[in-house]
């Protein structure tokens, strides 16, 4: 069975068309280019790594083209490929190898050091260096895969239950959990995302976020790989490059998060690059304020807001232009197929309007978390629904609206208080560049709201000041009790607000800004 090597049919079907194209480099690859870089690092993986079906193999690299390689040979030989958060620590990285079981792991040279002091913590088989031009003593990747090269390569047959990958959750609320992702799922992503957002063959996408994250990988280059269209692969991310490559290569649906569509908007590109070529721009990861949305409508632009978590797919829900527009804060219908719904305490459905926690049934949603079967338990029922953790609702006409995380939720004097709603509104104050509300202890309500706010540049404001703004706008009881300007946000590489870091350094003694 062909189940998970999306590459190796997609060569199939259209070799000569361009696949991807990585700005680094310049280089240009067809889908027969990259299938045959596939194919010989299957044959690697195999004959000179001795890996097997249901072994794990590791994989801490940037965004450049072994990258691919490395994931679409774990598609076609059955190993399951755990990529690695290039910006963890050695400690970090250290419990996900041990609860993955990894033997080998194939390394980017730029993270050297960072291999090395994991060495110290963990035991390998093997490690394979990308890239050359450090002297580790490993073999290098690109030595290895000319070996075997590519004739009669024969896949692994695999069943769609068949663990494709392990993603790991990025941490920020707790240990790690590796999330299984059957090729089941790898598929229905591709096959849903193409037909519900409509994506072409002609499609053009930039993706300048890690591909280590579901984001990168599933919005937008298994999508854009399914339907046959081409990826433009940046190493990084930097907003005039980014806003360059968009002009140049003519792209025509690009996928962000809130604070990169941020840092683009404020570029002084921005209001020169010919856009004339975008369909729409999608924002994910985290809530997208509405200020955004009308920067964007105003250049000419649709900004659509999406929503998706590693554990259910990273795209679970649609939107056409139109909705985009008239439902701003929606993140739209769920997509075909997709069964979704807003839960209260009891687990029961609620009405349309109400808050309450979404949950997912369907083909998109993963098996459960690697050797963790409390923590499976906890999120996946016994009717095959899963639990998100977020608190959302639905109105009337069946748009769903993102609330907030559950665990941010908090509670004053007996009130529900959900961060979200503030940020939205404190994003709309001309001096606030980012803004993050987290509850904080208080000895007379159990919690109040603290306000951790970066102002843009040059623009001044105070806490009286930014609670008056509040006050026309929000009710009382929702105003946060303590404001604090800081110069940025800590946030993950994928641009999530890290808030028990801002939780633990709240000082109530501190000044309000």
């Amino acid at each position: 069975m062909l189940h998970g090597d999306l590459l190796g049919e997609r060569a199939r079907l259209t070799p000569q068309a361009t696949a991807l194209v990585e700005v680094a480099t310049g280089r240009r690859f067809t889908y027969q280019d990259l299938d045959r870089r596939a194919c010989r690092c299957g044959r690697m993986l195999r004959e000179v790594l001795g890996l097997e079906k249901g072994d794990r193999l590791g994989l801490l690299c940037g965004n450049r083209v072994e990258f691919l390689d490395v994931f679409f040979a774990a598609a076609k030989t059955g190993v399951i490929l755990v990529p690695l958060n290039t910006h963890l620590a050695a400690r970090e990285l250290e419990l996900i190898v041990r609860d993955s079981g990894m033997g080998v792991l194939i390394y980017d040279a730029d993270l050297a050091a960072t291999v090395a002091q994991l060495r110290e913590r963990s035991v390998f088989e093997r490690c394979i260096v990308v890239g050359g031009g450090a002297d580790t003593g490993d073999a290098a990747y690109e030595n290895l895969v000319q070996g075997p090269g590519e004739a009669s390569f024969e896949r692994t047959p695999c069943t769609p239950e068949d663990l494709l990958c392990l993603l790991y959750t990025s941490g920020t609320t707790g240990k790690p959990k590796g999330v299984m992702i059957p090729r089941r799922m790898v598929s229905w992503n591709g096959y849903n995302t193409v037909a519900c957002w409509q994506l072409r063959g002609d499609d053009v996408s930039p993706i300048f976020t890690p591909l280590y994250h579901a984001g990168g990988l599933g919005a937008f280059l298994l999508p854009i790989f399914t339907v046959g269209g081409a990826v433009v692969l940046h190493a990084g991310f930097d907003p005039d490059e980014v806003w360059r490559v968009i002009e140049e290569e003519r792209c025509t649906v690009v996928l962000g998060v809130p604070a990169i569509w941020k840092l683009l908007a404020d570029a002084s590109a921005f209001a020169t690059t010919d856009l004339s070529h975008v369909r729409w721009f999608i924002s994910g990861g985290a809530p997208l304020p509405p200020p955004l949305v009308e920067r964007y409508r105003e250049r000419g632009v649709v900004l659509r807001q999406g929503y998706g978590l590693t554990e259910v797919g990273v795209n679970c829900f649609a939107m056409t232009d139109a909705d985009a527009w008239e439902h701003r804060g929606s993140v739209g219908k769920p997509l075909m197929f997709t069964e979704a719904r807003v839960v209260g305490e009891d687990g029961t459905e609620i009405a349309a309007g109400e808050v309450g926690e979404l949950c997912f049934r369907g083909p998109h949603v993963s098996s459960g978390y690697w050797s963790n079967s409390e923590a499976t338990a906890e999120a996946y029922d016994g009717d095959g629904w899963f639990h998100t953790g977020d608190l959302a609702q639905c109105d009337a006409e069946g748009f769903f609206y993102i609330v907030g995380r559950r665990k941010q939720m908090f509670i004053s004097g007996g009130v529900n208080i959900y961060p979200v709603e503030i940020e939205s509104v404190l994003a709309e104050h001309p001096a606030v560049a980012d803004a993050a509300v987290v509850g904080v202890p208080h000895p007379t309500w159990g919690e109040v709201g603290a306000a951790f706010v970066v102002l843009g540049a040059g623009a001044t404001a105070d806490s009286d000041r930014l609670r008056a703004f509040l006050a026309e706008r929000i009710a009382r009881y929702k105003i946060p009790k303590h404001f604090r300007i800081v110069d940025e946000l800590p946030r993950t590489p994928y641009g999530k607000v890290l808030r028990r870091r801002l939780i633990e350094s709240f000082n109530p003694e501190g000044e309000d800004g």
